[in-house]
């Protein structure tokens, strides 16, 4: 192999220039550094709000389904409150009275004869 025939100089300012390049490199690390950190804090910043807004949408999610669901629970109830006020109602004349109580405890009165007929009363 051959003997490089490049030789460096080491006079003032060859060292001067190295300890600039030596600190410019230094800083730039530094500055890096610091990019580095600013920029996990920055993606810190923004995941933590989109998690919160994700759970918050997970959230609206559930209390939609519950609210569907009430409402098809009222639907249901508001249907059968409407069915009892009508017999509420009903049960007000004397002469539905006497075929209700007849019919419902199967109670007749002299020669008559009870048939009972499946889903005719109400419950």
């Amino acid at each position: 192999m051959k003997k490089s025939n490049i030789l460096q100089i080491n006079n003032h300012y060859i060292q001067e220039e190295l300890q600039k390049s030596q600190r410019y490199r230094q800083e730039k690390k530094q500055k890096n550094r610091f990019m580095g950190s600013i920029l996990i804090l920055v993606v810190f910043l923004f995941v933590l709000p989109t998690y919160n807004l994700v759970t918050s949408y997970q959230t609206l999610q559930k209390r939609e389904e519950q609210l569907s669901e009430l409402e098809n629970r009222y639907e249901e109830l508001e249907a059968q409150q409407k069915m009892e006020s009508s017999l509420v109602k009903k049960l007000e004349d004397e002469e539905y009275v006497a075929k209700y109580i007849r019919a419902k405890i199967q109670y007749s009165k002299d020669g008559e004869f009870i048939y009972n007929i499946p889903g005719l009363l109400p419950r």
